[in-house]
């Protein structure tokens, strides 16, 4: 392969796959870390990759990483993660419209994080990220109607919750 195809690559789709994984494990720096090892992959296996859309494949390399560091944090101590959510932002502009924006995107992660695991990833796939149907089943390794069905649920679970969340105010 040669390196300016994975160049074109990681500037076309490194802040797709950054929100991705920001989304599923919560954390900016391992965020960071794992766009990293999915390029890393990436540069690895690129070239005997022969499919004309590499976003979805891409996908799937940064789903395989996550889930891999996942299964290492099992194995380790897992440190306090507050200290990075203490950190200001310095492009904030307007503080007000920056902590609205902040609540509304941590009410979300929440209700999205209460779903199961599966379900989580369709809405992520689907409505986050603008995947087709079949290219997310594809990412999830699953049935197309399978997918179908988890993202049904998924939005039938954001929609309880969100519903349980507007009682409580």
């Amino acid at each position: 392969m040669e390196p300016s195809t994975l160049d074109e690559v990681y500037r076309k789709y490194m802040m797709d796959v950054y929100r991705y994984l920001r989304l599923l494990c919560s954390d900016d720096a391992t965020a960071e870390d794992l766009v990293q090892e999915t390029f890393y992959r990436a540069y690895i296996h690129l070239e005997n990759y022969k499919d004309e859309n590499v976003k979805p494949w891409l996908f799937r390399v940064a789903y395989n990483a996550f889930i891999d560091m996942l299964r290492k944090e099992k194995r380790s101590v897992v440190r306090e993660k507050a200290f990075f959510h203490g950190l200001a932002d310095p492009s904030a502009s307007r503080p007000e419209a920056q902590l609205l924006r902040k609540e509304t995107m941590e009410e979300v992660k929440e209700w999205i994080s209460a779903l199961p695991d599966l379900q989580q990833q369709a809405i992520l796939l689907f409505d986050m990220n603008q995947f087709s149907y079949q290219e997310a089943a594809n990412i999830m390794g699953v049935t197309l109607s399978h997918f179908k069905i988890l993202l049904f649920r998924a939005r039938q679970g954001l929609r309880r919750n969100r519903e349980r969340s507007d009682d409580v105010e």
